[in-house]
């Protein structure tokens, strides 16, 4: 579980997170949605430790990682965290089996025989067990999110964070994205955070939703408690489209 407390963040004297309090839960698809500028990128790089926050803790099942905990600490919870870019960040000049060793040979003293069978394992695990050897650029973009959801496996992660993991795939390929987080998350027991603003990816794996508005925690709850929801702010994000208005109004 990663539990964020009054969290708060200024950049040149403006308010982005406003004493932000909210528990993201393991084994559960966390979803942060939001208009954009509403402060979502921030709270996600401030839960990874790109950011650090003015005021408030976050912390990792108990342990602060913050500016305020240990460095030990710190230096342990980097190591149980996986990251899904939104661009899936894979390095051009590398194979595909390359990418996905990469953090094997950044962070571990794993033999190379280890390393090449968690390698297998990985890909198999995202269905790319023929891909080992071919570039990036050969791959199409859903095959390389899914390289990258592989890389952000291979340590083993107890969090798994993705930055707006859909990005400029098409409505299918973004499901079998969806599907394979939300399968991966259950599996592993991991405590995974999505920044989204795809209510496909909400209605469909949201496990937990966290609406942030102007940089407060205006909402949170289920993806059936949205269609229950009387947060105006909520309601008028989530139900601009008039598919999704119909189906609130079954309700």
């Amino acid at each position: 579980m990663i539990d964020v407390i009054n969290a708060s963040k200024s950049f040149d004297g403006k308010p982005i997170l406003k004493n932000i309090s909210v528990k993201f839960l393991e084994g559960k698809t966390n979803l942060i949605i939001g208009r954009s500028g509403s402060g979502k990128t921030v709270l996600l790089k401030s839960i990874v430790g790109l950011h650090n926050v003015d005021e408030g803790k976050i912390l990792f099942d108990g342990r602060d990682f913050s500016l305020h905990g240990s460095q030990k600490d710190r230096i342990l919870i980097r190591r149980e965290i996986g990251m899904l870019f939104q661009g899936s960040a894979l390095f051009d000049w590398m194979k595909v089996e390359e990418n996905v060793r990469f953090p094997l040979d950044m962070f571990t003293s794993m033999t190379n025989a280890e390393k090449r069978k968690r390698v297998e394992f990985c890909l198999e695990r995202v269905k790319l067990q023929h891909a080992h050897k071919l570039m990036p650029g050969e791959i199409s973009g859903g095959m390389q999110k899914r390289v990258a959801i592989a890389r952000a496996i291979a340590l083993n992660p107890k969090y798994l964070f993705c930055d707006e993991p859909n990005s400029g795939l098409d409505p299918k390929t973004s499901l079998v994205i969806d599907q394979l987080i939300h399968d991966i998350t259950e599996e592993y027991n991991m405590t995974t955070i999505i920044n989204t603003h795809d209510m496909n990816s909400v209605m469909e794996i949201g496990d937990r939703i966290l609406f942030i508005n102007e940089g407060r925690n205006a909402w949170e709850g289920t993806k059936e408690e949205v269609f229950k929801s009387d947060n105006e702010d909520l309601n008028n994000f989530v139900f601009a489209s008039n598919l999704y208005r119909r189906i609130k109004d079954t309700f």
